[in-house]
């Protein structure tokens, strides 16, 4: 597979992923909306969706969708070159800040509407119900392991597509979504479950360089921990896989 295919791929449907799934919070948190006050569970399921409408539209690269998950996919035997790993990246990282983008502007009136600063932050960043960084960074850690670790089970059972590269359209859209969705019902609540560098870091860099009204801060001082905690746990998770989930 040509690294052009992978960039393009996973900047095509880190995309879509951001723009349904910040999508979904901006349709919550933001002023005048349909789906105003539509609650925690909402988000949950429209991040499982999001993650099911990237997949199935990033096929060609595998759709890692979030770099967690290829390092986690490497931690575990996958074979992923230095500079493979480098192209996903960088799909990933530019395809959450095009997703941002498109949020703002399909909500462009209800952020100029909307008086609260961190409703607007929050559109596009986690950010932490009780703040502490040592627990916050552990429950970011916990929670992409569960995503990577179950990920390289998926694989390891069932009928796994062999036609497109190892990721997670390998396994099917489905299965992922719903992964996605317990993870946030179960262990979103204290830090709104990032389990993405990419779907923090990109956004948040949206969030500050967007001319977006009454905006306020970006929170730079929280904005490692949804970074630092889903690497760890997504290669904490692959190097798990290898002895927890044999192959035979």
């Amino acid at each position: 597979m040509d690294l052009g295919t992978i960039f393009l791929s996973e900047t095509v449907g880190t995309a879509m992923l951001i723009l349904l799934g910040c999508g979904v919070v901006a349709n919550i948190a933001l002023a005048k909306t349909k789906g105003n006050a539509g609650g925690f569970l909402m988000v949950n399921f429209g991040w499982g969706l999001a993650v099911f409408a990237g997949v199935t539209v990033a096929y060609s690269s595998g759709a890692h969708l979030n770099p967690a998950v290829t390092l986690g996919l490497w931690a575990s035997g996958v074979e992923l070159s230095f500079t493979q790993i480098l192209v996903y990246f960088a799909g990933e990282f530019v395809g959450a800040f095009i997703g941002a983008v498109l949020v703002w502007l399909a909500y462009k009136q209800h952020f100029d509407d909307e008086p609260l600063a961190a409703n607007k932050l929050g559109v596009f960043s986690t950010g932490p119900a009780i703040r502490s960084s040592a627990w916050n960074l552990i429950t970011e850690i916990i929670g992409t392991f569960v995503l990577v670790f179950v990920i390289v089970g998926f694989g390891r059972v069932g009928d796994v597509d062999l036609s497109v590269p190892a990721g997670l359209a390998a396994l099917g859209a489905l299965p992922v979504a719903l992964l996605v969705v317990v993870i946030g019902i179960s262990l979103g609540g204290p830090t709104g479950y990032a389990i993405n560098p990419a779907r923090d870091l990109s956004p948040r860099i949206a969030h500050a360089v967007l001319p977006i009204a009454g905006k306020g801060t970006s929170d730079w001082g929280y904005a490692w921990i949804p970074v630092v905690g889903p690497v760890i746990g997504g290669i904490l998770g692959g190097l798990a896989a290898a002895p927890l989930l044999p192959l035979s």
